[in-house]
């Protein structure tokens, strides 16, 4: 017989059953809970028992009460009438959200957070299939990390005029890597990648009478980038020049932060210097 739509899958299906352990006694436990004595048929001794109060038994949620008890050696079973075994895989699309168990999708809902080793459904297009993989594996080799990240200051360094000289950073704020001594950065093994390198200058004196600073990256012992300020009537007595670049390192290169500053009079400068491994 042809069917519009899906196949009936009632003949497929059949009653849920369950035999009891019998004892001397009137009181059972259902391994389903029921609304009432009308979802079961209670067969004792091959005879199919009258359901209702004042009749044979009465059944509420998982209690089964009969209304005399029965003898060891009595067979008795019940039959689910509102439960039944499908035998059958049920047709395609034909399953919504109110056919499944909530805990076969946590609440139903989309996660908010999700562990490390909670699975993850990908199609795959090759083999025309789902499968699973952990949250690990599936981010791994996916983007990267910023780290290394180094934060480094020094406040009130004391200046040679008219000189380049090496600024000595030491007041390590942030180094995760433990990359940052003697006022200079290692690129550590494994970190190989592109750099964000910033230099922040501010120097002053007493006199007004500044008039070129620079602040300078040097990297592996070179001049690599450099931010200046020039005042031509020298009457400044502070000046903030930055620079910052985008560098290519690998492990053992090695960065620097240099200063030149034209002046008179008791030089100094607050420094502060950020480096960090950019995502690519």
């Amino acid at each position: 017989m042809a069917y519009i739509g899906n196949t009936p899958a009632e003949k497929y299906a059949s009653f849920l059953t369950e035999t009891f352990t019998v004892s001397n006694t009137v009181n059972y436990n259902l391994s389903h809970a029921v609304s009432n004595e009308n979802d079961i048929r209670l067969v004792i001794n091959n005879v199919v028992q009258q359901p209702g109060s004042g009749k044979a038994y009465t059944a509420s949620g998982t209690t089964l009460t009969l209304s005399e008890a029965t003898q060891v050696g009595d067979v008795m079973y019940c039959v689910y009438l509102g439960r039944a075994l499908q035998t059958v895989n049920p047709p395609n699309a034909s399953v919504g959200n109110s056919q499944v168990e909530a805990s076969m999708i946590t609440g139903q809902t989309a996660e908010a957070t999700i562990a490390t080793d909670d699975t993850i459904l990908i199609h795959d297009t090759s083999a025309s299939a789902l499968r699973k993989m952990t949250r690990a594996n599936f981010v791994s080799g996916i983007g990267g990390t910023n780290t290394p990240i180094i934060y480094v200051k020094n406040n009130a360094a004391s200046l040679s005029n008219n000189t380049t000289q090496k600024l000595t950073m030491n007041n390590e704020i942030i180094d995760t890597a433990s990359a940052f001594a003697s006022s200079k950065f290692t690129v550590p093994s494994g970190q190989n990648g592109k750099y964000y390198i910033n230099l922040e200058v501010e120097t002053f004196e007493t006199a007004d009478t500044i008039n070129t600073v620079k602040g300078l990256i040097y990297k592996n012992g070179s001049v690599y980038a450099q931010g200046q300020q020039i005042d031509a009537a020298s009457n400044h007595a502070a000046m903030r020049p930055s620079v910052d670049c985008i560098v290519s390192l690998v492990a053992t290169d090695y960065i620097e932060f240099y200063i030149y500053v034209n002046g008179t009079d008791d030089l100094a400068a607050n420094t502060s210097a950020t480096i960090f491994k950019l995502i690519e």
